[in-house]
């Protein structure tokens, strides 16, 4: 992966923690509505793990959250 991409990646890591938290949610509850385990979204948030676009706008709908406030 390119540095580029590699910021930008990290950049949305930090997005989906955000909306994480501004939708009042653990990464147990989150990963509860998304019907995957706590790590799902720990490995999401640390990096270790890539979302692909449907993933994301899983994660987006379960946030509140358009695709856009992910996108920069």
């Amino acid at each position: 992966m390119s540095d580029k991409y590699r910021v930008k990646y990290q950049k949305l890591t930090v997005k989906l923690r955000s909306a994480r938290l501004e939708a009042g949610l653990t990464q147990v509850e989150a990963g509860k509505k998304l019907k995957k385990p706590q790590a799902y979204i720990s490995k999401i948030e640390r990096g270790e793990r890539r979302v692909d676009a449907v993933e994301l706008a899983e994660l987006a709908k379960v946030y509140s959250k358009s695709l856009d406030y992910f996108i920069e």
